[in-house]
């Protein structure tokens, strides 16, 4: 990893996500939609420290993303249009 904006980001990564506990999973509310300004639902991933993750459709937060993963039984999550 040569890229130093990618090394900033990734020791921010670390900071906040390793060792921490996913603690629990939803969808987002309707009200949380509303306030964000989005037309569609994603999963919220609530860690043990008090912090939420949920995905964009880009880093501007314009709405809400899908959730990927390599787990073939489950390899997204997707957006939920309200």
């Amino acid at each position: 990893m040569s890229n130093p904006t990618e090394q900033y980001w990734v020791k921010k990564a670390e900071k906040q996500f390793l060792g921490k506990r996913i603690i629990g999973t939803r969808y987002l509310t309707e009200e949380e939609m509303n306030d964000l300004g989005w037309t569609q639902k994603c999963v919220v991933l609530h860690l043990d420290d008090g912090n939420i993750i949920f995905p964009s459709v880009d880093d501007e937060g314009n709405d809400a993303g899908a959730l990927f993963t390599n787990n073939k039984e489950c390899d997204t999550f997707p957006v939920i249009r309200s």
